[in-house]
């Protein structure tokens, strides 16, 4: 269905390739990289002398007694389970003090390298079960043995994963077997186990139907989406971040304009809106004309939902006193829309705003060039005052399957820990369906099917500025505001950061999505022209 531009509603102005490529060997001094992701330093030549030891401590607990390992289980939680050495010695000790180095190698080992505390937070795979063991929301002990097999599941996924890559289906089916056995040694409510069942759950989808050229449909309707993105954006402060920076750094821009259009690559339910026009409403001077125009997928359940929004916009903006016209396009996708859609005027100062869409377009394109380029092509005859565009901090869109596999895992595991900091519900659960549609994108679909192609902020500056952007500065007043937002979640995980005139928002040391604003350089055409 192709897109269909349509006014909606004004106030008093009427107006996801196989790859046999394994991954690089290590040298046996250095720590194994695997491990190393979930909070473990071992060096590889050591590994084996790890499970001969770790399946010692697995036999001396299956004979102990149910009062020795309760009693082990509440000193467990003080424990550095980095130092796997250490760790494992006490743990024998304290069960079988006469033989506590039968079959475990001998003593602590060179191999081991010694932690100074509990693994940090933002460690990407095992992070969320070393909260749990570490008591940042609530200490709860994970004994040894589900430990351990939270390590084996996590290297089975990462084997799994090779399979794919290879093409070697047969064996990948087999390993997911194991992998729903393992889940269900594990607690799959949170941690790795609940990060572990849904990206199994994505490979289960893609060995099943296993995409030729990539067709494994994992898509929502649009009103669905419609419901998780509303309890994401209500659950976790990413999204609020994205709207409150992309609108500081919008009034900046359209400071002394009289008549200014707001270009929404994803209207989604409007929720960012309310606050920019009431923005304006303040400022000093009095508001200008606001035109806003919302990009959205077409409704197939008979509702004009673009309309819909529009109105109550518009209502909004009445209250305040503020000059609002709304013009709705229905796209299925961006590169469907053609900028005589707009309507824009050259006397209006224009915003052109995309959260988390531009990445959408980096799939394959047809025979006149990648979706992006020409998108970012049509922007840019816009002559936007300001293009501001915010996306996952994270590279989603790698051609080797078993790349971009990891990838996913270390980054998405780190968002479930961000979202363990979230005690609301349904707003939790549902927020997590929500990612969990981007994973089985990632994992399950390729060719043009797979839309989640996240690239980090350092591509999307080399991008924008060959396609003729130059970079705006975030200034300190975007900062503070995304500070600010930061203090109404109970939560200390988040942090904001500077990045060379971007922002970047993220859990303890990992940024997860980044903030950029660019202003659009005009061609020689336009600048002889005099537009």
């Amino acid at each position: 269905m192709g897109p269909t531009p349509y006014n909606s509603s004004n106030s008093s102005s009427s107006a996801c390739s196989s790859s046999t490529k394994p991954p690089p060997p290590q040298p046996p001094d250095q720590m194994d990289h695997l491990l190393a992701g979930a909070g473990y330093k071992v060096r590889s030549n050591d590994l084996t002398q790890v499970a001969e030891r770790l399946e010692h401590l697995e036999t001396v607990m299956v004979k102990s007694s149910p009062v020795d390992i309760s009693d082990i289980g509440n000193d467990a939680v003080y424990y550095n389970p980095t130092d796997l050495a250490s760790w494992v010695d006490s743990l024998l000790t304290e069960l079988n003090p006469s033989g506590s180095g039968s079959g475990s190698g001998s003593g602590s080992g060179s191999g081991f390298v010694s932690g100074s505390g509990p693994a940090n937070v933002s460690d990407p795979v095992m992070n969320d079960m070393n909260n749990n063991v570490y008591g940042e929301f609530g200490q709860q002990v994970v004994t040894p043995l589900e430990e351990d097999v939270s390590i084996r599941l996590v290297h089975v996924l990462m084997t799994c994963a090779e399979a794919v890559q290879r093409g070697d289906l047969s064996l990948a089916g087999l390993l997911i077997d194991d992998l729903q056995g393992l889940l269900g040694r594990v607690n799959s409510g949170c941690g790795i186990g609940k990060v572990g069942s849904f990206f199994v759950d994505a490979l289960s989808r893609r060995v099943v139907n296993s995409p030729q050229n990539g067709v494994v449909q994992v898509d929502l309707s649009a009103y669905e989406n419609e419901i998780l993105y509303h309890h994401y954006y209500e659950a976790c402060p990413y999204l609020k971040f994205a709207h409150f920076t992309a609108n500081q750094a919008i009034l900046e821009a359209f400071d002394g304009q009289d008549c200014v259009h707001v270009i929404d690559f994803n209207l989604m339910q409007g929720l960012q809106w309310p606050a920019l026009i009431q923005a304006l409403a303040l400022r000093p001077g009095g508001p200008p004309l606001l035109r806003l125009t919302g990009i959205g997928p077409p409704s197939l359940d008979g509702r004009d939902s673009l309309r819909e929004i529009g109105l109550k916009l518009a209502e909004l903006a009445r209250s305040v006193n503020v000059r609002f016209a709304f013009r709705g396009v229905a796209a299925s996708r961006l590169d469907d829309v053609k900028p005589w859609m707009l309507q824009v005027s050259p006397k209006e100062a224009v915003a052109v705003n995309s959260i988390m869409q531009l990445h959408k377009l980096l799939g394959p394109g047809g025979p006149r060039g990648p979706p992006v380029d020409l998108v970012l092509d049509w922007i840019r005859d816009l002559n936007p005052r300001i293009l501001m565009v915010v996306e996952q901090e994270s590279n989603h869109n790698q051609p080797e399957f078993l790349d971009r596999f990891t990838e996913s895992l270390y980054y998405y595991s780190t968002m479930f820990d961000s979202l363990d900091a979230c005690t609301a519900q349904p707003e939790k659960t549902l927020a997590e369906l929500y990612i969990q549609r981007e994973i089985c994108n990632v994992v399950c679909c390729e060719g043009s099917a797979r839309v989640e192609r996240h690239e980090p902020l350092v591509r999307w500056r080399e991008r924008l500025t060959g396609a003729g952007f130059a970079p705006l500065h975030l200034g300190s007043n975007a900062f503070k505001q995304a500070r600010m937002l930061l203090t109404l979640f109970s939560a200390e995980g988040y942090s904001v950061e500077e990045n060379e005139g971007c922002l970047t928002l993220g859990w303890h040391s990992r940024p997860l999505i980044a903030a950029s604003a660019w202003q659009a350089i005009p061609k020689p055409s336009a600048v002889t022209t005099g537009r």
